[in-house]
């Protein structure tokens, strides 16, 4: 049954995009109806569906990543709710802000579907429909995991709707389902990496991601796990991880080298340095700002400003074993000083990715080193000897440097996650919190460890151990055991190879894991009772947002039982 909705601003308008391939031009004094049945104008709107995703994905990575085993506080407070639960109801900060910005991509689409039968027909049109009910799947996915059933909505509205029911989470499975369906035989195979565009190796991976969460439920079917399996590999398709790790999320400052739309990304959010040029401070995302301590800021040193908040947990950091690549390439585990020969300042962080900079610069020294838990007296020894040290040089010993460390108070307390950093000269050290690196939503790493998992609930692990074991010989180290290979150590897998990459909570969520934990490793969670909700109810699923309760006229829509 068709479903509609007015929410928290549903009726947005076609949002800025930035990428080439999602370009918008100026339809000043052009009726909005007379463009969207041209050519040119219905792919503006599908353009405008492309770029709705970057108010889901593009702020604060709250309700993706906090209250998990991952990350936790470190000198700056998370939202108490969404990070501890215990606090967490209907009206908590940010509960609303992937419920607004998901049905905004909602109605994006469904204008899109309207107009499709309206514009001028061509070859085109079922292509573009098919990468936009692709959108639609990915909004109702993450509205799904994250508040349980939701209405569907699936018209495009032009008046309000006051008053609107919830459907069920299965009747929202099903809608998602079918959208993806629909997708895989519109969109076209070019590959992402020339095209920026849905194709059909991603909503295969999306096909499998959805299938696998589902086969949890208790609606879920007998076939499920078996049939993400299949997805997955389809998405796959035979391609090897052949990238060294760290070229997955290779940049640097000289010359710029930006690596983000390489051949293992499957789906991602795209930003440009310049189309941000009209508002540099909003324009980009957030996703390096989160993940790491303040290292002084831009004000003294040229260092980029951090959140200190989503900090790695000591659990996180000690998922690395010795060769594994994915450590070095992950985390900042040396923060450089060099002093400038034009006008003698001292400036950190920069230098990491200047590679006009010589490694023999007497001007470039270490300021701080991070132990990795394999190391040895010797290797210490060993390390401190090979380097030159600041005056301020700081050897952060292993265990002192997590997010429940009494060192987290002072700067470069915690160790900085880079994978996401931006040391382009303009973003972020002189605008902000705000970078133009793509998000990568789906890489084929996470699909080899969607398909380890999904085999393994099929029951044929000998087949999920190996697509697991791909991932771990790119990373350099050992092959994981049939003894070891279960849930708990795909989820820990998955962390070593997807730390700061918006799965998390979803991960723990789906695999029925996330009590247990978030209460074992997250230090500010102090026990299971934390989830204890209303009516003897668990405080899995975050509530539905108090302000779309209040503007429906529709007083029998249920909440979620915790809350």
């Amino acid at each position: 049954m068709k479903k509609t909705i007015i929410l928290l601003g549903l009726f947005a308008a076609l949002f800025t995009s930035c990428n080439d391939y999602i370009e918008e031009e100026s339809l000043s004094n052009v009726p909005a109806d007379a463009t969207y049945k041209t050519v040119s104008g219905f792919k503006l709107l599908v353009n405008s569906n492309y770029a709705s995703l970057k108010n889901i994905y593009g702020g604060a990575p709250w309700l993706f990543c906090a209250g998990t085993d991952m990350y936790a506080e470190g000198r700056n407070a998370e939202p108490a709710g969404l990070s501890q639960y215990i606090q967490l109801i209907p009206d908590s900060q940010f509960v609303e802000q992937l419920y607004q910005s998901c049905y905004q991509t909602i109605q994006s689409v469904n204008k899109t579907i309207y107009y499709s039968t309206l514009t001028e027909q061509n070859t085109d049109v079922p292509l573009l429909v098919g990468e936009a009910k692709f959108i639609r799947a990915q909004a109702y996915f993450l509205l799904v995991q994250t508040y349980g059933g939701v209405p569907i909505v699936d018209e495009h509205i032009t008046s309000s709707v006051l008053s609107f029911n919830r459907n069920t989470a299965e009747e929202v499975y099903n809608h998602i389902i079918k959208d993806l369906e629909e997708s895989l035989v519109a969109v076209g195979t070019t590959s992402y990496t020339s095209s920026g565009k849905i194709n059909k190796r991603a909503v295969n991976d999306l096909l499998a991601k959805v299938y696998l969460t589902r086969g949890y439920e208790t609606f879920g079917k007998s076939t499920d796990f078996a049939t993400a399996a299949a997805y997955a590999d389809a998405a796959i398709a035979g391609q090897a991880l052949n990238l060294p790790f760290a070229d997955l999320f290779k940049i640097s400052i000289s010359p710029n080298a930006n690596n983000d739309l390489n051949a293992e990304v499957l789906f991602s959010i795209q930003y440009d340095l310049s189309s941000t040029s009209t508002s540099p401070t909003s324009l980009g995302n957030n996703q390096f700002y989160y993940f790491g301590p303040y290292l002084g800021g831009a004000e003294t040193n040229g260092a980029p400003l951090r959140s200190y908040t989503l900090c790695p947990t000591a659990y996180a950091l000690g998922l690395y074993e010795k060769g594994d690549t994915r450590w070095a390439a992950t985390f900042m585990t040396e923060i450089y000083e060099y002093k400038r020969p034009s006008d003698g300042k001292i400036v950190l962080y920069v230098p990491y990715y200047d590679k006009s900079i010589s490694p023999t610069d007497v001007n470039l020294k270490v300021r701080h080193f991070y132990e990795p838990k394999w190391f040895t007296a010797a290797d210490k020894i060993a390390y401190e000897a090979s380097i030159r040290k600041s005056s301020n040089y700081k050897y952060h010993a292993w265990g002192t440097y997590d997010p429940s460390s009494p060192d987290k108070a002072n700067d470069c307390g915690t160790i900085p996650v880079k994978k996401f950093d931006d040391p382009t000269p303009t973003t972020p050290i002189t605008t902000g919190n705000v970078s133009t690196r793509d998000i990568m939503v789906a890489r084929l790493a996470e699909t080899y460890l969607i398909a380890a998992e999904a085999y393994l609930k099929a029951g044929d692990p000998t087949t999920g151990l190996a697509r697991l074991n791909e991932v771990r010989r790119r990373a350099g180290v050992a092959n994981a055991t049939a003894g070891q290979f279960n849930i708990d150590y795909i989820l820990d897998e998955r962390g070593r190879e997807l730390l700061g990459e918006y799965t998390r909570w979803f991960d723990l969520k789906r695999t029925g894991t996330l009590i247990v934990r978030a209460s074992m490793y997250n230090y500010t969670i102090k026990s299971a009772a934390n989830f204890d909700g209303k009516n003897g109810e668990k405080k899995i699923l975050r509530p539905i947002p108090q302000l779309a309760l209040d503007l429906n006229q529709n007083k029998n829509f249920p909440q979620n039982p915790a809350y």
